[in-house]
């Protein structure tokens, strides 16, 4: 499996250092999991994703019913400990790919109720500019109109590095009593704000489906394809998430 011609990918569970981990793994067991499953291909990743999103969908209507502020925050971290454990142990996505939509659900669905709460119809819009977004990016990678070239791969690195280091001082700030001015708290900053960081995950959508092709291309082993559907639904998560807060902020009197 040649790996040399993959060039790094803005979302982490794309990353180069992934393709050599399981390379790694398949030089040391001489191939298991190439000759035992095949190589992973653009249309079993594509149904890996659907069923996925499937499962999500499912803990996102439990956790809607059932909110709970457990959901929210138990959701959220386990999401990212999944997450991280699966971008080291890639061969294990075909069970830690379930997990992570389960818990992701069970957080999208109890934070969507807050949002309803307040705003008649957010989650329904939310969710449908989520999907029309996804959409456009795949019409717009298969017409070519945006190439996937390395500097926009390094372009695109950059400004989601830049963005999750912001949450991260956010996340941080909320059990010390700091905010970061402006981006949080509404008003025409944070609304800039939100714009810009949905323009940087619909670009990382495009990073995603290349990746696919990638993936097939380079005769990835199978269990990459539940690696990288998990990639796309945080792409997606992340893109729901910020339509919630952009809606929010138009919708404020």
């Amino acid at each position: 499996m040649n790996l040399s011609r993959f060039n790094k990918s803005s979302n982490p569970m794309m990353k180069n250092r992934s393709f050599a981990k399981a390379e790694s793994l398949e030089t040391r067991t001489g191939g298991p999991y190439l000759a035992s499953e095949g190589q992973m291909t653009v249309a079993g990743a594509v149904n890996k994703t659907f069923i996925l999103v499937a499962i999500t969908m499912v803990a996102f209507a439990y956790g809607y019913v059932a909110a709970n502020p457990i959901f929210i925050m138990g959701g959220l971290l386990a999401g990212i400990a999944v997450y991280l454990y699966t971008s080291f142990r890639p061969h294990h996505a075909p069970y830690t790919a379930p997990v992570y939509a389960i818990v992701e659900g069970l957080f999208i669905g109890s934070i969507s109720v807050m949002y309803a709460g307040v705003y008649d119809g957010i989650v329904f819009q939310a969710g449908s500019l989520t999907l029309a977004t996804l959409l456009a990016m795949l019409m717009i990678y298969k017409s070519g109109l945006i190439k996937v070239t390395k500097s926009f791969r390094a372009g695109v690195t950059m400004a989601v590095g830049a963005i999750m280091m912001v949450y991260l001082v956010q996340f941080i700030g909320n059990f010390v009593g700091f905010s970061i001015p402006y981006l949080f708290s509404g008003g025409t900053f944070a609304i800039v704000g939100c714009v810009v960081i949905l323009g940087v995950a619909a670009l990382n959508l495009l990073l995603d489906f290349d990746n696919f092709d990638k993936g097939e291309e380079m005769g990835a082993p199978k269990y990459m394809e539940w690696y990288y559907g998990m990639g796309l639904l945080f792409t997606l998560i992340w893109l729901y998430v910020e339509f919630l807060r952009l809606l929010s902020y138009l919708n404020r009197d």
